[in-house]
C-alpha cells in the first residue's frame, strides 16, 4: 500500500520515536530538517502551558526553513499523547495540538475512538504503539491511522517478540502504514525492515547520542559505550516493560540482576512521573552501532550512507 502523502518524501523511511525527557524541539526541529519525521511526548513540556509555546516555535521555524529551502522542505513532525488513565494532561493536550494543527499524533498505551476522531477533525493521523497482533486489531478497529510494532529489543516500553513474526502476523490482515521499532540503528536495519513488510523504520536510542538531545551527557556517553549486553528488561521503572541501560541501574543503588517486578496498577504518566526514576536511562539494544556523539544531521547522514550502500550491495538501486 502506497504511504499517506505526509510520510512520503522522507530523506530516507524513518520516523524518530519520542523519548521521555530526551525529545525536545532543538531535537525534532533537526530532525525534520535533516528529512526524518520528528517526534516528542507532549508530557516532556512542563509544564503544561509549555506545550503551546513547544509547538509554536517548532512549526514556525519548520516553516521559515521550508521558505528558505523550497528544494528540500522539512519532514513533518509527530506528538506522542500517552492515553492511558493516569495521563491527567491528555484532554488539555489534545486542545493544544488541535490548534497547531499538529500533523502526526503517536499514541501509546491505549486506544480510544474519540482520540482519533478529535485528531482526524483538525486533519491529522495517528500512528499507533502495539507489542502484539490483538492490540494492533484494536488500535484499528479504534480508527487508527497505522501501527507502531514495537518488538523484542526496543528502548523504552518495548514488547518481547521477534520484528519477524510481529510484522507478519500484522501483514496478514493490515495493508496500511505500518513501522517498525526495535534495535534499529543502522542503514542495514532500516532496509531490513522494509524487507520484513514494514513501510517506515522508527528509531529512538541512535538519536540519544545526539547534540541536540537533551540527555545528560554521562548518558549520551553511556550509550556509545554500550552493547546489546548492557541492556536490561524491566517494569520496575514505570509500571510497563521495558528496556533500560545496565549502568544507570547500577548507579541509582539497584541490582540490575534482581529488580523486583512492579505493580503494573501504579503506573503513572501524569503530572509527577517526570521526577520517577529520571535517572534510569532507557536504550535498545542497537545501541553497539552508536560509536560517538554528532549532530543530528550527521546520524541521518550516516543512516542514509548506509541504507543506500545496502540497497546497492542488494542490487536495489
Amino acid at each position: 500500500m502506497s504511504l499517506p502523502a505526509i510520510l512520503q518524501g522522507l530523506s530516507i523511511p524513518v520516523v524518530c520515536s519520542p523519548m521521555f525527557i530526551i525529545s525536545n524541539p532543538d531535537l525534532v526541529i533537526a530532525q525534520c530538517k535533516a528529512g526524518v519525521v520528528g517526534s516528542f511526548p507532549a508530557l516532556n513540556a512542563r509544564p503544561a502551558h509549555v506545550l503551546e509555546e513547544w509547538l509554536e516555535r517548532i512549526t514556525r521555524e519548520l516553516a521559515e526553513h521550508n521558505a528558505q529551502n523550497p528544494d528540500r522542505p522539512a519532514a513533518p513532525f509527530a506528538v506522542n499523547q500517552i492515553v492511558h488513565k493516569s495521563n491527567d494532561r491528555l484532554e488539555h493536550d489534545l486542545e493544544v495540538c488541535a490548534r497547531f494543527k499538529v500533523p502526526i499524533i503517536i499514541t501509546s498505551l491505549g486506544a480510544r475512538e474519540d482520540v482519533n476522531a478529535k485528531v482526524h477533525e483538525w486533519g491529522g493521523i495517528v500512528l499507533h504503539d502495539v507489542i502484539n497482533d490483538k492490540f494492533s486489531r484494536k488500535a484499528i478497529e479504534k480508527g487508527a491511522d497505522g501501527l507502531i510494532a514495537v518488538a523484542a529489543g526496543a528502548g523504552g516500553h518495548a514488547g518481547t517478540l521477534s520484528p519477524f513474526a510481529l510484522i507478519s502476523e500484522i501483514r496478514e490482515w493490515f495493508d496500511g502504514p505500518l513501522l517498525l521499532s526495535g534495535s534499529i540503528s543502522n542503514g542495514n536495519s532500516i532496509l531490513a525492515a522494509q524487507a520484513a513488510g514494514a513501510d517506515l523504520a522508527y528509531i529512538g536510542s541512535t538519536f540519544i547520542a545526539t547534540e541536540e538531545a537533551n540527555a545528560d551527557p554521562t548518558y549520551k556517553q553511556m550509550i556509545v559505550d554500550a552493547a546489546a549486553s548492557d541492556i536490561v528488561y524491566s517494569n520496575l521503572f514505570t509500571g510497563v516493560h521495558g528496556n533500560y541501560l545496565k549502568g544507570s541501574i547500577v548507579a541509582a543503588g539497584l541490582d540490575p540482576d534482581n529488580l523486583p517486578e512492579s505493580d503494573p496498577s501504579k503506573m503513572n504518566f501524569g503530572s509527577t512521573s517526570s521526577k520517577a526514576w529520571r535517572d534510569i536511562w532507557g536504550a535498545g539494544q542497537g545501541v553497539g552501532a552508536v560509536k560517538e556523539v554528532l549532530p543530528t544531521r550527521d546520524v541521518v547522514a550516516r543512516l542514509t550512507r548506509e541504507y543506500q550502500a545496502a540497497r546497492e550491495r542488494l542490487k536495489l538501486g
